[in-house]
């Protein structure tokens, strides 16, 4: 009963927020950024047979999240080229698919990547990683490194920005997100990370802010969460070493706390007054923090910290008083929100990427290799159903239109009740 009740409690608290409305899913985990969507009537079971509406072939690869928008579903892929090279140059190209049937409207270059000159990747990475964000007409596209493009919603190109080079390790990750009239995204390569923010309507830098915190490795990935404290908005961004509240008009530092990781993936997520982190490589540590402080906040403002099983690549999930979250090699656990009290842990096996979603009273976890594994929210474990794909799935869901919209290595599928 107590479940019950937390599920209820946080779709309630969720709607007061005043944002999840079913509809849209324009950026990364959503509308807020935190992995819940309102829609109802969301499938509890598929397969490759069973509830799915559409799968509709990609082409070129990339692990960039698909995001929906008024009936269209965007994503970001790299086309070889040469496709019969050995190292073929990449065509860098932003698609638009039709949520209602799958087909492809349309499929646009923003860059070209020179093979020779090219980084190398990871090898759960790809060249097309950072979610795409949709506000209004417009279409942010982000390669890292590469450049980060405007369109309009028929592909055509506003604006480019290809000024902002830095060193990649491991090639591009972090996708950006919006504040007002800035786009921002993180920087953190090889030496010298910073975070931009980009005038969203003609692509010009506004500001830079410096990591300038010692790290010895300085790479991360992270994608920024958009919070207000106290009637006063930040940016707050993980990096290799440090997570900091930024004022999200200059780039100024409201505080930070310090930590010991780098090749930081997961988003922040806010709740219960806190912002929830995981810190990365080697060893995760899932940390609580009150982000109500100044400067440096490190032996003031950590509520609590957790050192098991914490994850390196997928965000965290806040629902009602509960935290979830899994582990890169598939190790689920649940928590206390506001104590980090462990009430639970579970091997779901597999390794994870994907980041997990809360929708229609339940949470799915995606692994790598195309298995779902959803349970009831609550303080003991309650597994509901094992659903399996053919193929790689390491990008995050969508979910809008009473579907869920995943990405698999070589296809985009929407799932749904199809017997409805």
């Amino acid at each position: 009963m107590r479940n019950c009740f937390a599920v209820l409690a946080a779709g309630l608290a969720f709607l007061s927020c005043g944002a999840l409305l079913a509809g849209d899913w324009p950026q990364f985990r959503g509308p807020e950024g935190s992995g819940h969507s309102s829609e109802v009537g969301l499938p509890l079971t598929w397969s490759d047979t069973e509830n799915i509406a559409w799968r509709v072939e990609l082409p070129g690869s990339g692990w960039s999240s698909p995001v929906v928008v008024d009936g269209r579903v965007y994503l970001t892929t790299a086309v070889p080229v040469d496709p019969m090279a050995e190292k073929s140059d990449l065509s860098l190209r932003a698609l638009c698919v039709d949520s209602k049937s799958g087909a492809l409207l349309w499929n646009t270059e923003e860059f070209l990547e020179d093979a020779e000159t090219a980084p190398g990747i990871h090898q759960k990475n790809s060249h097309a990683s950072p979610t795409p964000i949709v506000e209004g007409n417009s279409l942010y596209v982000h390669f890292g490194h590469e450049g980060t493009a405007c369109l309009d919603l028929e592909g055509n190109v506003l604006w480019r920005n290809t000024e902002l080079r830095y060193p990649p390790v491991h090639g591009n990750g972090g996708s950006p997100t919006i504040w007002r009239e800035l786009l921002i995204f993180s920087c953190d390569g090889g030496e010298a990370p910073f975070v931009a923010a980009l005038n969203k309507q003609t692509g010009e830098l506004v500001w830079r802010h410096e990591r300038g915190v010692p790290a010895e490795k300085t790479f991360s990935f992270c994608t920024p969460q958009v919070i207000e404290v106290n009637g006063r908005e930040q940016v707050v961004i993980p990096g290799s070493n440090v997570v900091s509240g930024l004022d999200p008009q200059t780039g100024a530092v409201i505080w930070f706390a310090n930590y010991d990781g780098y090749s930081v993936i997961p988003r922040p997520v806010y709740a219960h007054g806190m912002i929830y982190i995981s810190t990365g490589y080697n060893s995760p540590v899932v940390m609580a923090i009150r982000p109500d402080g100044a400067g440096d906040v490190t032996e003031t403002h950590v509520a609590w910290k957790h050192d098991k099983a914490g994850p390196n690549t997928p965000s965290l999930l806040v629902v009602g008083d509960e935290l979830y979250m899994v582990s890169d090699n598939g190790v689920a656990s649940c928590l206390d929100a506001v104590t980090g009290t462990q009430h639970w842990q579970k091997r779901l096996g597999g390794n994870y990427s994907a980041s997990p979603l809360f929708a229609e009273g339940r949470i799915y976890f995606q692994d790598e290799q195309g298995q779902t594994t959803v349970i009831a929210p609550g303080t003991s474990y309650q597994q509901l159903a094992k659903n399996s794909l053919t193929g790689r799935t390491l990008a995050s869901y969508a979910v809008a239109e009473q579907a869920i919209f995943l990405r698999s290595d070589t296809a985009l599928y929407r799932i749904e009740a199809t017997n409805r």
